[in-house]
């Protein structure tokens, strides 16, 4: 039977995309990774995530990651969907593009959802051909399954080389993108108004609103 991990990064940060990442593969390189030390992305320093990210893609028998971009999260696409239902979307698109040769699979997804059933049944819906499908979706599969600590590096480096692009054309450096981050909320604070036409704020987070109440607020008195 083959394995196949699914895992998201950066749904929480301000500023950028979130990804999706599923890795397919067999129980003889799962041993293999766990060798390697693959865990959760968010428990390894950054250099050694993008040299376990090659290692993973060397070794696996396919991955695929989907990028969602800011204005989907903002619902500007105009499909309704909250970030789970996003997120699910995704997940299928992972599956139905790596579940090719309908050998048997067991698909491990980490579920964004405090409602595991509810988002695994909205899940299945976009799934084409489960009939070679085990689908299990659990919280902190990123810390229990090695196939989805895997798919957590590639979705964890993929977003950060995202960043990093964002970075360059607007040649400065606003941090992680979390509000967590000092960097990230200075830079909003004295560059939203420059940059908040190039699509990289969410502006359906609470960071955002509240800084444009702040600044009409400030403009005003």
């Amino acid at each position: 039977m083959l394995i196949l991990g699914i895992d998201d990064a950066g749904r929480g940060p301000v500023i950028g995309p979130m990804v999706l990442a599923g890795v397919l593969i067999d129980e003889e390189t799962e041993k293999e990774f766990v060798k390697l030390g693959i865990r959760d992305s968010k428990t390894i320093l950054p250099k050694k995530r993008y040299k376990l990210a090659e290692e993973i893609k060397l070794r696996v028998k396919a991955f695929h990651t989907v990028i969602i971009p800011v204005y989907e999260i903002d619902g500007k696409d105009n499909d309704n969907l909250n970030l789970n239902e996003r997120e699910a979307v995704a997940s299928a698109q992972i599956i139905n593009k790596l579940n090719k040769n309908k050998e048997k699979i067991k698909v491990i997804v980490d579920c964004p959802s405090t409602n595991i059933n509810a988002w695994k049944e909205y899940l299945e819906k976009y799934i084409i051909g489960k009939s070679n499908l085990i689908i299990s979706c659990e919280h902190k599969a990123d810390v229990y399954h090695i196939s989805v600590s895997a798919a957590s590096i590639i979705a964890k480096t993929t977003r950060d080389k995202e960043i990093e692009k964002i970075k360059k054309d607007l040649d400065i450096d606003f941090g992680s993108g979390y509000t967590s981050d000092p960097i990230t909320r200075k830079f909003i604070y004295e560059n939203y108004d420059k940059y908040k036409d190039k699509g990289i704020f969410r502006e359906s987070w609470k960071t955002i609103k509240k800084h444009k109440t702040y600044s009409t607020q400030k403009k005003l008195f």
